[in-house]
């Protein structure tokens, strides 16, 4: 496996709102990834600002990275091969902690004028009492949690040109739990790689 220098300096948001994690994709313009027939995967020295998480080393969680994205580019067509790939891919994993707002919906007493209810072109006399209508008010609070990153990297092995990026940051609460995570992150990712899945 050939050896890349990377110099990658990683700024992490510090929040992540309550819908689903994006995935992030940076590509070459011009490029014809229907070229690309074989990839292996290259081994990578990363500059960062800041300290890596070393359960993110663990050759486990690696290796799961690895079988993931082997996988997902099988079944576009692509395969690896040990001598003169088109494609070297590069991973890169990190953790870091992070703070997130939560809001929380509750309910409360209000009071309101009364409003009528049609119903079939008739307004009903509906009794409300003490004209008592619910009301709701958010509650927020912050919180720390451990955010993990997954970037990976296609290079094009002729050029040494990096020509796909996609990358994916969640929450990573369970440290045993990192190589599973990591790995569905990594389908998440391929889902945007500019090669369809072949039809079977």
């Amino acid at each position: 496996m050939k050896k890349i220098m990377l110099g990658l300096v990683l700024a992490l948001g510090g929040g992540l709102s309550s819908c689903a994690p994006a995935v992030n994709v940076e590509q070459r313009a011009n490029v014809n990834f229907a070229k690309y027939r074989t990839f292996d995967f290259a081994d990578t020295e990363v500059k960062t600002n800041g300290n890596q998480n070393p359960l993110l080393r663990s050759p486990i969680a690696q290796d799961r990275i690895k079988q993931a994205i082997a996988g997902e580019l099988a079944q576009r067509g692509l395969r690896q091969v040990s001598s003169r790939p088109d494609l070297l891919i590069t991973t890169h994993t990190y953790v870091e902690q992070a703070e997130r707002t939560v809001y929380n919906t509750q309910p409360g007493a209000g009071y309101a004028y009364p409003y009528a209810v049609g119903y079939r072109g008739a307004y009903l006399p509906i009794n409300y009492g003490y004209w008592y209508t619910p009301s709701y008010y958010q509650t927020a609070h912050t919180e720390q949690y451990n955010e993990g990153t997954l970037i990976i990297d296609f290079i094009d092995a002729r050029t040494n040109n990096l020509v796909w990026r996609g990358s994916m940051a969640d929450d990573v609460s369970n440290p045993g739990r990192l190589g599973s995570e990591f790995s569905k992150s990594a389908k998440d990712i391929l889902d945007k790689f500019p090669v369809a899945e072949k039809k079977s």
